[in-house]
């Protein structure tokens, strides 16, 4: 008998662009197990073992440490449909396309939403910064932790330091720089972060990590008006993974185990090892791309350790490298996409990506696809 589809046979990729990343072997020999029921009690552990690894990775002791069934943008929308209420007072810094995304929701949400805005590929004058908070006194104020769009890394320090002066929670995305850079949410002031599991935790895309300080959760507790997101409302969602373990919806069991699994791989590593790396690869990376005479969009200080934006060089059409890369080595970079679209690639080395063999790897193809 003839099956109507053939074998699965997915071509053979590297993944070195914005994310997906390349996904570790352990991760999915995890993601083949058996699958237990989303009320079983041993999916309920492995929730317990995710909540030690990703509080090492987000350095945090909040208790409030889950991930939530749906990708990045998920998180994103739980975050501020749980903590930008309509009506309220909504500070977001803006310099990429995630900001944007986060300043839309709180729109969405019926909240004033109020920008800060830099140039894309800029980060924040962090006097100036806290200085617009003091005078705006927003109820939240959001930033990008690591602009997936741009490269950018923004600390956060004094943004959260001010929010904190005037009462105001902080919502960080750490979507790009979860497991691979440190996020310190606890010393930094951060209230709110989530993430993704396809990029610096080696993981496919499906779930999203997000942490809540104890100020967030009494916020959360005294909130008044209904959360529009029933599917992303933590307060529910505390209730099933936590409290009574109360049915809320059915729970990707084998996307939970390759969480675990990659978490258990970074603990193994060791979280600081973990940061070392990416670190030690990122600069090697940064020297191979001046040595072929490109130019880092970003400054440095300033830039991710786990996703590059060399500046295209003159003459050079980005989209024909791309596919030289693509065709001639099976390797996945980004370009730019809104104002800077056709000047700079996007390139990660995250998670399982991450080593010196592959940064060899990828300067030798760029130095072959660029002549």
């Amino acid at each position: 008998m003839s099956s109507f589809f053939a074998p699965l046979a997915p071509p053979k990729r590297l993944l070195f662009g914005p994310g997906p990343s390349l996904v570790a072997p352990r991760v999915y020999e995890a993601m083949g197990k058996s699958i237990v029921g989303h009320l079983d009690p041993f999916f309920f552990q492995i929730n317990q073992e995710i909540r030690t690894g990703l509080q090492a990775a987000f350095g945090t002791a909040n208790a409030f440490t889950m991930a939530i069934s749906g990708t990045g943008s998920a998180g994103m929308e739980a975050a501020i449909s749980n903590f930008v209420e309509p009506g309220s007072k909504f500070v977001v810094f803006a310099n990429g396309f995630f900001c944007d995304r986060m300043a839309e929701m709180g729109r969405r949400q019926g909240a004033t939403v109020v920008r800060f805005d830099a140039p894309w590929g800029e980060s924040f004058d962090e006097a100036a910064a806290a200085e617009f908070i003091r005078r705006e006194k927003p109820n939240t104020v959001a930033f990008v932790h690591g602009e997936t769009s741009t490269g950018v890394f923004t600390s956060g320090e004094a943004i959260c330091a001010a929010a904190h002066e005037v009462g105001a929670l902080t919502i960080a995305d750490c979507v790009t720089s979860l497991g691979t850079m440190p996020i310190n949410l606890d010393a930094t002031g951060i209230d709110i972060a989530y993430s993704c599991t396809q990029k610096g935790l080696s993981c496919p895309p499906g779930l999203s990590p997000i942490s809540c300080s104890p100020l967030a959760m009494e916020r959360l507790k005294a909130r008044t008006s209904v959360n529009h997101s029933w599917y992303l409302d933590l307060k529910l969602l505390a209730e099933y993974y936590e409290g009574s373990h109360r049915y809320h919806h059915t729970a990707p069991i084998s996307m939970f185990y390759a969480l675990r699994e990659g978490l258990g791989l970074v603990l193994e590593e060791g979280v600081e090892a973990r940061f070392a790396r990416h670190k030690a690869n990122h600069e090697t990376f940064v020297e191979g791309l001046s040595a072929l005479g490109m130019e880092l969009l970003v400054l440095p200080g300033k830039r991710m350790w786990a996703l590059h934006t060399p500046k295209v060089p003159a003459g050079v059409n980005d989209l024909d490298v791309r596919k030289k890369l693509m065709e001639r080595h099976g390797i996945e970079i980004q370009g730019g996409f809104g104002p800077l679209a056709g000047q700079v690639f996007r390139i990660g080395l995250m998670g399982e990506g991450s080593t010196a063999a592959n940064v060899d790897l990828l300067l030798g193809a760029i130095r072959e696809a660029l002549t």
